[in-house]
């Protein structure tokens, strides 16, 4: 099964390195979602965005690169990030800020 299909869903960011649990959680449990084109959205704290990704290889792993677009406590912001699968239902990640912070976070597939 290609990569895209297996990230395709809703995962629960269930930690963030640069934000605790409260701020994460905030307005929204803190997710990203993909879809099977690739783009999708996510929300943690007072950030939303909707992303476009791409699928990449590096040595011999496969990974999601994307890049963001939305808004970070009302004022537009965007920025890039990462995602790479740890098993079927588990992922690691990091979310970059462009001009600004940047944090990793692990997530888990939410059913649907």
């Amino acid at each position: 099964m290609e990569l895209k299909n297996k990230l395709a869903g809703k995962w629960r960011i269930t930690s963030m390195s640069g934000w605790d649990k409260e701020y994460c959680d905030m307005e929204v449990p803190a997710y990203i979602r993909i879809g099977k084109n690739l783009m999708g959205d996510f929300q943690f704290g007072l950030v939303s965005a909707s992303i476009d990704g791409r699928i990449l290889k590096r040595s011999l792993e496969e990974f999601f690169d994307f890049t963001w677009d939305g808004n970070d406590e009302c004022d537009p912001a965007s920025g890039s990030g990462w995602m790479v699968l740890k098993g079927k239902n588990n992922a690691d990640g990091e979310i970059k800020i462009h001009l600004g912070d940047s944090s990793t976070f692990q997530a888990k597939r939410m059913r649907k």
